[in-house]
């Protein structure tokens, strides 16, 4: 079969198409899954370009959806010809988080889905939201998900609510459209002006351009009446926390998802204390809660964003794409 492999040194000149065995037929518990979509995340990007760690011929890309061809003895769930949309987390089924590593996401710690077959623990996906494509269910897995628990099940956002955004990335269209769904008015933020008209055109109420508007955070604040927004999905980490701070209420929640400034900065702890704000860092969430995000998804109408689409073999040129920062919401791969 066809895959998309790493081979060191790794970077995405090293990015290469192999022939590889078929998985065959799947075990008790498993379900053997043709791959038909992807979407590219930032940690996939670390991962193509050597910044992550892995493996000499690993195979890339945690996002992974596709249709059932078999399934092995006892399992009910699923049945050949459903779509499946793979878990970041295979090992993470419910409860609290009790992962704080890679060591077994595919893409990473193990192999992803840029491949045209995989046989894998039925526990290992979930069904597809209903009427989405491969590309579009693949987009829930990380970027969406991720979204998800930070506004709904740590963030726990109810209508009337108002929340800020950073930049127009995967997370952040996604956070935009859950936001918009559940009832509360939303703020965003990018340095391009064409984004941000888009972002409104999706339902954002109020959008700043941070390049003509530094002190973005301090007129969230002021856009607000004074009062701050009540969540903050921070994609930035330190470069951008100072402002997010500014822009929170008292007693308000920033969700810490993404280190697109740095890995280590300063935090204004002072700010911080005086926000009572909780500052909470999160990746992604539990197969329990992916499912709740494709029930509710179900019965919404939205549909997520997808900016353009690459064929498998041209994945290093979709993570150029993704490099450039040009798209806007997420990048697919569809074979």
């Amino acid at each position: 079969m066809k895959t998309m492999a790493l081979r060191t040194p790794i970077g995405l000149d090293r990015l290469l198409a192999e022939d590889r065995a078929d998985p065959g037929s799947p075990g008790a518990g498993e379900i053997r899954v043709a791959l038909h979509g992807s979407s590219l995340n930032f940690h996939d990007l670390g991962v193509a370009t050597g910044k992550m760690g892995a493996a000499d011929g690993r195979i890339p890309l945690a996002d992974g959806a596709g249709i059932v061809e078999a399934v092995g003895a006892g399992v009910t769930e699923f049945a050949c010809g459903d779509l499946v949309v793979s878990c970041f987390f295979p090992d993470w089924q419910d409860g609290k988080p009790t992962i704080g590593d890679f060591a077994r996401t595919p893409g990473d710690g193990i192999d992803g889905f840029a491949q045209e077959f995989v046989v894998r623990p039925a526990t290992a996906f979930t069904h597809a939201p209903k009427g989405y494509d491969a590309v579009e269910a693949a987009t829930i897995t990380t970027a969406g998900l991720t979204a998800w628990r930070a506004l709904i099940v740590d963030g726990r956002l109810k209508a009337g609510d108002t929340v800020l955004l950073l930049g127009t990335g995967g997370v952040s269209i996604w956070a935009l459209q859950i936001a918009k769904l559940m009832g509360a008015t939303v703020a965003i933020t990018s340095s391009s002006d064409e984004k941000l008209e888009r972002a409104r055109v999706l339902g954002a109420d109020h959008v700043l351009n941070y390049r003509t508007q530094p002190d973005w955070g301090a007129a969230v604040y002021d856009w607000t009446g004074g009062r701050g927004v009540g969540h903050v999905v921070e994609v930035g980490g330190p470069g951008t926390l100072a402002q997010s701070i500014a822009a929170v209420r008292v007693g308000g929640h920033i969700s810490l998802i993404g280190v697109l400034t740095g890995a280590s900065g300063e935090v204004p702890t002072a700010a911080l204390m005086g926000k009572q704000a909780r500052l909470q860092g999160l990746i992604v969430g539990s197969r329990r809660e992916q499912q709740d995000f494709v029930r509710a998804l179900d019965g919404a109408t939205i549909r997520p964003v997808v900016d353009r689409r690459f064929p498998l073999e041209r994945l290093a040129d979709a993570f150029r794409y993704e490099m450039s920062a040009a798209h806007f919401g997420k990048i697919g791969i569809e074979w």
